[in-house]
């Protein structure tokens, strides 16, 4: 029997302290297109990557950043969606049967 190669995508979402690549990961979420894992919410107490920059030296391929949008006057101070979110991708080879 002979295997094909495929290529499938991984997702890593970062959500970062500020809009720069180099702040604190705050929180985070992984998607997995090889199947070789099933990533879930809250599945680790400690994030995958300290920074975004982080993500970019293991081979991480950055491809959509949030708008930064300023607060609306007088809701500076209250709570919201996580805004700083960066969506990284890696592309992995998998060996799977034909047919």
């Amino acid at each position: 029997m002979t295997l094909s190669t495929t290529v499938r995508q991984q997702v890593l979402v970062l959500y970062l302290d500020t809009s720069a690549l180099d702040s604190w990961v705050k929180g985070w979420a992984r998607y997995d297109g090889t199947g070789r894992t099933r990533p879930t919410t809250g599945d680790s107490d400690e994030p995958p990557y300290r920074t975004g920059v982080e993500a970019l030296l293991d081979g991480w391929r950055l491809f959509q950043a949030s708008q930064l949008i300023p607060p609306y006057p007088g809701a500076e101070h209250e709570t919201s969606f996580l805004k700083h979110e960066f969506f990284f991708e890696r592309l992995v080879e998998t060996a799977e049967e034909p047919g």
